[in-house]
C-alpha cells in the first residue's frame, strides 16, 4: 500500500520501519528533520518536507505523536491534501472526543477516520507486537488493517469513533494499579532481606504474575529506568483518563492516587524515567 506516516518519535520510528519491510511504500515526516534522515538512511522510503507532501497519493495516512493539539495540527493541515477516500490511523493515544470531532470532519470530506492507539511500549514496537484497539468505521478498520499487521500482533476493533481512546484508558488504568502494587513488592522483599531473583521466580508462577513483573520487577530492584514509556507521558495519558472518568461518573480512586505518585517522580526530575521508576518515591525514602 502507499502510506504516509507522520511522527517518528520512540514509537513511531519502528512503526514506519515495519511498513517498508513488509514491502509499503513509505513516505515519512518529522518535525525534526534529522530524526527523518535517519529514518531514510535505515529503511526504503522517502521523506518530505511538509506533512501536507507527504500525504499527497496516500492511500492510509498515520499519525503517532504526542497529545490532542498535535494531532488536531497535523490534521488540519494535512485533510485537504489526502485523497479522497483515504483513511487518517491516529496511533496517538489522545482524547475520545478529539476522536470523535476529527472522524465527523473527514466523513464531511469524503475520508476516513481511525482512532487506534497502541500498547506494547518500545519494545513492542521494535519487535512488531504491538497491540492495537480501534475505533471508527468498520470498512475503515480493515482497509488499514494489512498496513497494520505489520507491527502488529494484535488489532481489535471496538466500536464507533473514539472508542479505541477509551480502551487505551482502560489499558492505562490496569497498568497504574500494576505497576504501584509491583514497586511496593520489590521494595518489600528487599527490605525483608529475600534473594530478588527466586522470590520472583517463586511468584511468577502464580496469580501474581503480569507483564510488568516479567520484565520490569528485576530492572525496578536495580535502580534501571530507561526502558521506553516515560513518566511524563503516562501523566498525560492519565490526565485524559481521570478527564473522561470525570465526564462519565466512573470512580477511579486507585488511578487518581497513581497519578500523583507520578507527579512526585516529576518533581524528583524523573519525568524522562520509564514508569516502573515509581519504586523510587519509595527507596528514595530509605
Amino acid at each position: 500500500m502507499k502510506v504516509a506516516f507522520l511522527g517518528l518519535g520512540v514509537m513511531g520510528f519502528p512503526m514506519a520501519g515495519h511498513l517498508a519491510e513488509k514491502g509499503h511504500d513509505v513516505t515519512v515526516y518529522n518535525r525534526s528533520v534529522p530524526k527523518a534522515d535517519h529514518w531514510v538512511a535505515k529503511h526504503r522510503g522517502r521523506q518530505s518536507a511538509s506533512p501536507a507532501e507527504a500525504v499527497e497519493g496516500a492511500e492510509i495516512v498515520f499519525v503517532c505523536l504526542g497529545d490532542d493539539p498535535d494531532v488536531s495540527m497535523i490534521a488540519a493541515k494535512v485533510a485537504g491534501f489526502m485523497a479522497r477516500g483515504a483513511v487518517l490511523v491516529d496511533h496517538t493515544t489522545d482524547s475520545p472526543a478529539l476522536a470523535r470531532r476529527l472522524a465527523d470532519e473527514l466523513r464531511e470530506l469524503g475520508l476516513g477516520f481511525v482512532d487506534a492507539p497502541v500498547s506494547g511500549g518500545q519494545a513492542g514496537a521494535e519487535s512488531g507486537k504491538l497491540s492495537i484497539m480501534c475505533g471508527g468505521e468498520e470498512a475503515h478498520v480493515e482497509r488499514a488493517r494489512p498496513a497494520m499487521e505489520s507491527y502488529a500482533a494484535r488489532i481489535v476493533h471496538i466500536g464507533p469513533a473514539g472508542t479505541g481512546q477509551l480502551t487505551k484508558a482502560m489499558n492505562q488504568i490496569c497498568i497504574a494499579g500494576a505497576v504501584q502494587g509491583l514497586s511496593e513488592a520489590v521494595h518489600f522483599a528487599k527490605r525483608a532481606g529475600l534473594d530478588i531473583d527466586r522470590a520472583l521466580e517463586a511468584i511468577s508462577g502464580g496469580a501474581a504474575q503480569s507483564w510488568q513483573m516479567n520484565n520490569r520487577a528485576k530492572t525496578m530492584a536495580a535502580d534501571e529506568f530507561d526502558f521506553g514509556f516515560a513518566v511524563d507521558w503516562m501523566r498525560k495519558d492519565l490526565r485524559i483518563t481521570l478527564d473522561e472518568a470525570r465526564r462519565n461518573g466512573a470512580r477511579l480512586p486507585v488511578t487518581a492516587l497513581v497519578d500523583q505518585f507520578y507527579a512526585d517522580i516529576q518533581a524528583m526530575g524523573g519525568g524522562r524515567w520509564d514508569t516502573s521508576s515509581l519504586i523510587r518515591r519509595l527507596t528514595d525514602a530509605d
